[in-house]
């Protein structure tokens, strides 16, 4: 009389070990289909090779045993998809996190690749279409998101004079929560919403353009501060972004310019008629 398939065949079928599906049987995510009572010997069915591999696929996610549990009880096929798609999301978190930390390291690990080119520039006062706000250091992205959206909606048919910026206070960075001013720059910019017209003051700078994504834009600041501190040069007031080429512009991020800024004055002048 057939039985089924027996441990060994199950787990050829489904390429999973024996010691494995041992294991999901003790833990009670896969029980065979019988088990004989004499020999205790295992039995499965074909049925039961599609949730052997989902069961498979899930743990090396390293979805907690719990939550595939939780996952192969929801008959619902949405609740299913949520439960899944939750732990998916925090996986796709951490590999950006963990593809952010790479790349920073290899430019950290190989200083002399690309060299500085750092420009001195004075700013003239210009009024934009801005939105401000006082905002956590880990939101700053999605608060960016939402205040360009507000801006692209609120400048509907007014000719740009320029790409978009933003103001970062120090706090922000010293202390994980500072003000952000995000803008575009317009002619006679309207009040709607959050969006209203902001002087932004003259400045002198220390501008250098980071190519790429902002995966290692950490270290493109760090070594525009290490040639600002090298140049005798001071700091003072927020830290300026120019998004030249963006995500808006262009889904391809080695194409992304972004030209960070840094607020400077010079300590000691260069005398006009040259050294003594």
């Amino acid at each position: 009389m057939f039985r089924g398939l027996t441990i060994g065949e199950f787990a050829q079928l489904t390429h999973l070990s024996v010691r494995t599906l041992r294991r999901y049987h003790e833990s009670g995510l896969l029980e065979p289909a019988s088990v004989d009572p004499a020999s205790g010997y295992r039995y499965y069915t074909a049925d039961q090779i599609p949730a052997a591999q989902v069961i498979h696929r899930l743990r090396e996610l390293d979805v907690p045993l719990a939550d595939v549990a939780k996952i192969l009880a929801t008959e619902d096929p949405a609740e299913r998809a949520d439960l899944a798609g939750g732990h998916l999301r925090r996986l796709e978190e951490e590999l950006a996190r963990t593809r952010a930390a790479v790349v920073s390291l290899r430019r950290l690990l190989r200083p002399g690749d690309d060299e500085l080119d750092v420009e001195l520039r004075s700013v003239p006062v210009k009024t934009v279409a801005a939105v401000e706000g006082v905002v956590d250091h880990d939101d700053v992205l999605a608060w960016y998101g939402e205040a360009m959206a507000e801006l692209d909606a609120a400048l509907v048919g007014l000719p740009l004079l320029g790409p978009p910026g933003g103001r970062y206070a120090n706090e922000l960075f010293t202390g994980g929560r500072g003000e952000v001013l995000v803008y575009r720059p317009v002619a006679d910019p309207p009040a709607r919403g959050r969006v209203r017209p902001v002087e932004l003051p003259a400045a002198e700078l220390a501008v250098v353009v980071h190519s790429g994504p902002h995966d290692d834009i950490d270290v493109t600041y760090g070594r525009l501060g290490a040639w600002v501190v090298e140049h005798a040069l001071a700091v003072a007031g927020p830290v300026h972004e120019t998004y030249l080429v963006g995500p808006r512009d262009t889904p391809d991020p080695a194409a992304w310019r972004t030209e960070i800024g840094w607020p400077v004055f010079r300590l000691s002048p260069p005398s006009q008629d040259g050294p003594a």
